[in-house]
């Protein structure tokens, strides 16, 4: 039989030696009140928050930074009650918010102390005094004059060094990382790496490069770089409504406006930084179409690195006017990422600001809704997306694949003047041979196509008054799917007596020349050439040329090709025809 008092006794001296670490197992819950890139900042911010407040404690963030919180909490309804307390007595930041202890590294303050739970108990607010208009406000105290530290020799500074913490040992590293002198990994080993990167940062400043900072050297080193973060102004940022946390450079964006999938922060001053959060539900097919349409936007350069993986992209963007890095992965159902725009000006900026949010991006709870911002409802999607501007190009024709690999073509008019050309908007296209007189463009796309179906060339003239169908982009770039237009064939020759036009009569648009006629037995008799209108004549509106189809083999012939011939003899049903000429027709854009 057991003894019960003895195996009490057990338990209850088990659960008392297990309290503590239950109690560190447990979720937690802080106010973060900010956030400081060096350590000796946040140690004497630290100070006055014991000072004036009390419980507060230090933790190492990603990135490098270090957070300044009040806690711990049970729930997250109790330091909310104390962040609404300190915020209406103006104790703390407007921007601190609570988090819950998984955010936080090693504990830096109080040193080797451990934080004890706390609790809350509402305190009636107090109605703040306000200083009458001719009462005079308090002089501010004087600043304490700048004892000026006297310089060292290289043996008294190799001893200071000696008695440094390894936090600060890192703080210096992470300095001359800052100013490009130190590019290996902060760790607080004062190596021949490092010993070269204060050597450089010395003789850089008029000293004598020994490799060993002086008490005076390293309070310049450390005052310079907070100098530099100054002007960024690096802080928390926490956005519930995107579900997203990192480190922001206040001084360079500020907040704009939401308008889905993107959280805009426009630039301070003359930053010339923009930033874009991204934040919206979807799968892989969401992602997949985000990476596409993304690359449309004009604020995205066309030369640039381009990656897409399963469930994340990363796109770049650089021309001589402009910079843009796109990074987003999907998890858990949620698109999370973000877009820096800068000028190039602000290039080592940019490289700072890119480093920072990186290490810093986490995605939390929270997706902004579909509906976000307004302009979605009032601007064409044609011209805006989420408020940036699509990149339009100059205009769009048709054309129509030729072969196996993907070669096109469509007419003179649609490559004339242009700086680059794209088959469907996605694929750069090379021109292979131009034939003006007869308007005749031939392209070569610059990666090798498989395309579902190409032109089989008419083998025999049609025959007069014939029904014929044009299939072309009629609204040029509106569309992602070519129209067929239904017409017939007026005449054997242009009205000059020209053997290799055919006159049609057909209701077309712009935009669907270059692209393919058909006969009835689904052959390619010819190519819709642009409509040339005259000063001193007006044709009717269904009076349209085309290109025959002999002359077009002969300009592939010219090009090093070799055009296909039509086999059938029998009609084919519309339907077929509608699948084929949609699988063999594609969008031809000029873009500059």
């Amino acid at each position: 039989m057991t003894n019960r008092p003895a195996s009490l006794f057990l338990s209850t001296l088990i659960f008392l030696f297990l309290f503590p670490a239950a109690l560190l197992a447990q979720v937690t819950y802080w106010v973060q009140v900010e956030a400081h890139p060096t350590l000796r900042t946040a140690e004497d911010f630290a100070v006055r928050y014991d000072s004036d407040i009390g419980n507060v404690a230090g933790f190492r963030l990603p990135g490098g930074w270090y957070a300044l919180a009040l806690g711990p909490f049970a729930t997250q309804d109790e330091a909310e009650s104390l962040r609404r307390q300190l915020l209406s007595r103006r104790e703390i930041p407007s921007d601190a918010y609570v988090t819950d202890a998984s955010v936080y590294g090693q504990q830096f303050w109080p040193a080797g102390g451990a934080a004890q739970m706390t609790s809350v108990t509402p305190e009636p607010q107090a109605e703040a005094e306000t200083p009458a208009d001719d009462e005079p406000l308090a002089a501010p105290s004087p600043e304490p004059a700048v004892e000026e530290l006297p310089e060292e020799t290289v043996a008294e500074a190799r001893a200071n060094e000696s008695r440094l913490t390894r936090d600060e040992r890192a703080e210096i590293q992470t300095a001359l990382q800052w100013f490009g002198h130190y590019t290996q990994a902060i760790d607080a080993a004062f190596g021949p790496g490092t010993r070269n990167a204060i050597g450089a940062w010395q003789a850089a400043q008029g000293y004598d490069a020994t490799g060993f900072l002086t008490t005076r050297q390293r309070a310049a080193l450390l005052s310079s770089y907070d100098a530099a973060l100054a002007r960024f102004d690096f802080g928390p940022w926490r956005d519930d409504r995107a579900g997203i946390e990192m480190t922001l450079p206040r001084g360079l964006v500020a907040f704009d406006r939401y308008e889905s999938p993107f959280v805009h922060f426009n630039a301070v001053g003359d930053s010339g930084m923009r930033l874009l959060l991204i934040s919206q539900e979807g799968s892989q097919s969401t992602l997949f179409g985000l990476y596409e349409i993304m690359q449309t936007l004009e604020v995205i350069p066309l030369e640039g690195e381009r990656e897409r993986r399963n469930n994340s992209f990363l796109i770049t963007g650089q021309s001589d006017n402009a910079r843009a890095h796109a990074v987003a992965q999907l998890q858990g159902g949620a698109i999370k990422g973000y877009v820096l725009l800068w000028e190039p000006r602000t290039d080592d900026d940019a490289a700072r600001v890119l480093g920072t949010i990186e290490a810093s991006f986490r995605a939390i709870g929270g997706v902004l809704e579909s509906n976000a911002g307004t302009s979605a409802s009032s601007v064409s999607q044609r011209d805006l997306m989420a408020g940036l501007e699509v990149r339009r190009p100059v205009r769009s024709r048709s054309g129509f694949f030729v072969d196996t690999v993907g070669t096109v073509v469509t007419t003179a008019e649609a490559v004339d003047g242009c700086g680059r050309v794209t088959i469907d908007e996605a694929y750069t296209a090379d021109l292979r041979l131009l034939d003006s007189e007869n308007g005749i463009a031939v392209l070569n796309p610059r990666a090798p196509l498989v395309p579902l179906a190409f032109a089989q060339f008419a083998a025999h003239e049609p025959q007069l008054d014939s029904d014929i169908r044009v299939s072309g982009f009629s609204y040029q770039d509106t569309l992602t799917r070519p129209i067929l237009t239904f017409g017939r064939l007026s005449d054997m020759q242009g009205l000059n007596g020209e053997a290799t036009l055919r006159r049609l009569s057909i209701r077309v648009q712009p935009g669907d020349s270059g692209g393919p006629v058909f006969d009835a037995n689904g052959a390619v008799m010819g190519m819709l050439l642009p409509r040339i209108e005259q000063d001193d004549r007006v044709l009717p509106d269904d009076v349209h040329f085309a290109v025959d189809s002999s002359t077009i083999m002969a300009a592939l012939d010219e090009a090093g090709l070799r055009g296909t011939l039509s086999r059938e003899n029998a009609s084919m049903p519309a339907e077929i025809l509608t699948r084929v000429s949609a699988d063999l027709t594609v969008l031809v854009s000029c873009w500059n």
